[in-house]
């Protein structure tokens, strides 16, 4: 068994309620914490509707015209952690509104750099919960999963799991402290994206993170084209 005590892993709650209230996303999002915390590994949870977050594609909106804005805070933490998983409930079919900024905000980052002239994401791991009362957990996603590698997280196997009840108002996932709680389909693809995030964490680690030939953007802006083996494209 590999170790993990040296990972650390961040959970971005999406919901649409602050965390005075219950989150059934949160409470799915739990499973994979515990399986985490049992092997070593450092998590933190952020509510994300308890920042303040104005929307943009920019580091700190303060710079672009809003008075305030949690969501630097937040970005450390996200640069701090090997593991981001994103969770979010589904509304008319698709990720919360929530989500969405999130995403965004993520984004208004990905232009950075790290020390190897790669972008900011490269060397990370990415997930995604997905709890509701309607259908979308794959579209959703996909949505998501594609988000994350493309700001230049790396995607594991079955990065994703979720949780839907019968279509239309009835109970959500951990009411009563029972519902979904004994979906093996469930209970099953959240615990194998844990571990598959632990593991392409630690493999990401132990290698230094994603190899720099070829992917760094320092290089190519002073006209290095890499090798090619036709040169007409170097």
């Amino acid at each position: 068994m590999a170790r993990y005590d040296d990972l650390k892993a961040l959970f971005l709650n999406c919901s649409l309620k602050r965390s005075s209230e219950p989150s059934h996303t949160q409470a799915l999002m739990d499973v994979a914490i515990a399986i985490m915390k049992a092997n070593g590994v450092s998590t933190m949870t952020i509510r994300c509707a308890d920042l303040d977050m104005p929307p943009g594609v920019q580091p700190d909106m303060t710079e672009h015209g809003f008075e305030s804005d949690g969501w630097p805070t937040a970005q450390n933490q996200v640069m701090d952690a090997d593991i981001l998983v994103v969770g979010t409930p589904i509304w008319l079919g698709d990720k919360s509104s929530i989500c969405t900024r999130v995403i965004e905000r993520l984004y208004g980052y990905s232009g950075k750099l790290n020390d190897k002239g790669q972008y900011a994401y490269y060397g990370r791991v990415g997930g995604c919960i997905v709890t509701g009362n309607e259908d979308g957990i794959k579209h959703v996603g996909m949505n998501v999963l594609y988000s994350l590698q493309h700001l230049g997280y790396v995607i594991p196997p079955q990065a994703d799991a979720g949780w839907i009840g019968e279509a239309g108002p009835g109970p959500s996932y951990g009411d009563d402290g029972t519902v979904g709680l004994d979906n093996e389909f469930t209970q099953r693809n959240t615990t194998f994206m844990a571990w598959n995030l632990m593991h392409m964490a630690r493999m990401l680690k132990d290698a230094g993170g994603i190899p720099a030939h070829g992917n760094q953007k320092t290089l190519w802006d002073k006209g290095e084209r890499f090798d090619h083996p036709n040169p007409e494209y170097r």
